[in-house]
């Protein structure tokens, strides 16, 4: 008998490593401000992706 998840939900939090000042090191500071376009792009396709998979198992019968 198969399992269905109506809902699911996923909460991540992404922190810089930080120095023992408590400050984040200055590449990381400089890709948290400004980052790397690729790599957010990657990880917004890749959402959308999950996405259209998660309304598409929804809309199948």
């Amino acid at each position: 008998m198969p399992l269905i998840i109506r809902e699911l939900h996923i909460k991540v939090a992404v922190n810089a490593p930080a120095e023992q000042g408590g400050r984040a090191t200055a590449p990381a500071a400089a890709q948290a401000q400004g980052g790397d376009d690729d790599d957010k792009e990657a990880i917004v396709a890749e959402c959308v992706e999950q996405v259209m998979e998660i309304l598409r198992n929804r809309l199948e019968p």
